[in-house]
């Protein structure tokens, strides 16, 4: 949307991140089955600009777990909105620990079959 652009009308990067951590979050909540939060976010590289009006796409990949941890690649593609080609506009890692209800670190489950 136009209030998440600059005046060139390219998005802002701060908004791109902001999704990227949403949808490392949801991966990292399902791998956990349950309450996560991010802890750190690594290698964040900004390859092109993304413009008002184009389709944005995210995808993650559980690259490393520990025993409370684990870190998350998430690829964000565009498409512009007037075509079928699609490019690879950001990229990075994002580090999450599972939480329990006192918001303290917990044990990962063992990973299971997809439902």
């Amino acid at each position: 949307m136009p209030a998440d652009a600059n005046a060139a009308g390219d998005i802002f990067g701060g908004w791109l991140m902001s999704q990227m951590d949403l949808a490392a979050g949801t991966a990292a909540a399902l791998r956990a089955r349950g309450r996560c939060v991010t802890v750190a976010i690594d290698k964040v590289v900004l390859h092109q600009p993304v413009l008002i009006g184009d389709e944005v796409s995210l995808y993650t990949t559980i690259v490393r777990t520990g025993r409370t941890s684990m870190s998350i690649r998430v690829e964000t593609w565009r498409r512009a909105r007037h075509s079928h080609d699609t490019t690879k506009v950001t990229e990075g890692v994002f580090t999450f620990v599972a939480i329990d209800d006192d918001r303290r670190p917990r044990a990962l489950p063992p990973e299971s079959d997809p439902v």
